[in-house]
Parts: C-alpha cells; sequence; structure tokens
C-alpha cells in the first residue's frame, strides 16, 4: 500500500483537497467516491488533485495519514513530560476523545475501508496503531508488576480501553436511542468519558497507600 502525499508546495490548496476527500470517502466510500467531485468540494480543477495526490487511491491513504497524525499529536498534546503509567493511560483517554469529537468522519471512513478493502485495513492496523498499542501494553504490564495498576493481561485492558471510546462513537445512533438523547451531544460524550475514567480509577489502577 502506497503512502499517499505526493508533493506539497502549497499547503492551503492541499488542505482544501484531503478536508473535501475526507467528507466525500467518509460518504461514498473509495469505490464510490469520483475525483472530480472531490475537486469541485475543494475549488481546485483534478489536474491539480492529481499534482498533488498523484490518484484517487493515494488521496483516500493521505485522508488516513492525515487523521492519524492528527490522533497522534492530540494524544501526545495531553500527555505531560515524565509522565507516570497513570498520567499516560489517561492522556490517551482524553486524547483520543478528543480527536474522535473534533473528527466526526473518522468512524464511516474506517466503516467503509474494513467493508471494502480488508487487506488494506489490515496494513493501517501494522502501519499505524501496532507501535502505539505496544507501547501502552507495556507501560500497563511495568506498572502491574510494579504494583501501580491491578494484575491485568495488558493487551485485553487495553483493547477494552480503545473500544469504550470506540464503541461509543461507531454505535452512537443505537446508543441515542437506549440514552433516550443525541449520544454525540457534548454533555452525553463528557458523562460517557467520566464513566471510562471511573471504571480506570476502580478496575485498573491502584490508590497509593495512605500514611499513617
Amino acid at each position: 500500500m502506497q503512502r499517499g502525499r505526493k508533493k506539497i508546495e502549497n499547503p492551503e490548496t492541499a488542505r482544501r483537497i484531503l478536508a473535501a476527500a475526507e467528507r466525500i470517502f467518509a460518504a461514498r466510500g473509495l469505490a464510490g467516491a469520483r475525483t472530480d467531485e472531490i475537486a469541485r468540494a475543494a475549488r481546485v480543477n483534478k489536474a491539480m488533485l492529481y499534482y498533488y495526490f498523484g490518484s484517487k487511491e493515494r488521496l483516500y491513504h493521505a485522508v488516513f495519514e492525515n487523521l492519524f497524525g492528527r490522533a497522534g499529536r492530540m494524544i501526545q498534546e495531553e500527555t505531560p513530560a515524565q509522565a507516570s503509567p497513570r498520567q499516560t493511560v489517561l492522556a490517551f483517554v482524553e486524547g483520543y476523545f478528543k480527536f474522535r469529537i473534533e473528527n466526526p468522519n473518522y468512524a464511516r471512513l474506517m466503516q467503509h475501508m474494513m467493508l471494502e478493502n480488508p487487506e488494506q485495513f489490515r496494513w493501517i492496523a501494522r502501519e499505524y496503531f501496532e507501535q502505539g498499542f505496544k507501547r501502552m501494553t507495556r507501560i500497563i504490564k511495568s506498572a502491574s508488576a510494579d504494583g501501580e495498576f491491578q494484575p491485568v493481561n495488558p493487551d485485553h485492558t487495553m483493547l477494552n480501553i480503545i473500544a469504550m471510546i470506540v464503541f461509543y462513537f461507531s454505535g452512537a445512533p443505537v446508543h441515542s436511542v437506549l440514552l433516550r438523547r443525541n449520544a454525540l451531544q457534548p454533555r452525553a460524550i463528557a458523562e460517557h468519558k467520566r464513566a471510562v475514567i471511573d471504571l480506570l480509577e476502580r478496575g485498573l489502577f491502584r490508590k497509593p497507600a495512605r500514611l499513617r
């Protein structure tokens, strides 16, 4: 799978193309999206789109690269210097919630890719997710061994942390029915984030021993 970006001489033009492509790929998937529609939405001609990205497929990959980079930056911004394991896990939760709130197209883009091309999705998992996942599981494993966290399976613990966030946004239409309100309203999201953190506080983090 080729990486998406080819050359960037005018960042503003590239940003417009990526923003338009993100919306249209989220709505139609790779197979259903048309480059002329993307070009019109970005206010460029098709020649400019191909000049920057080379092909529809490379543009599609660039959209994902852009989103993954954004997610990584948001998580990093929440992580203090010399963060403890507890702070690192909470920074992931805060940063990933922020990313999902600010990037509503992400869920549909991922769903389209899983349905249309699962092999590409596996490549993305290896290329963009695996390293961060391994880093987080090492932190959880070490903190469990040191007594800072409960004794847990680090792989499945991290999968569950991710799932509590991913499933909430991906299943928002169903959750809205169950909650009897819009699950994507800021107050509802804040309540779910608080519930995720409460579970971690009670089920993963060990409280420091009280001084006598």
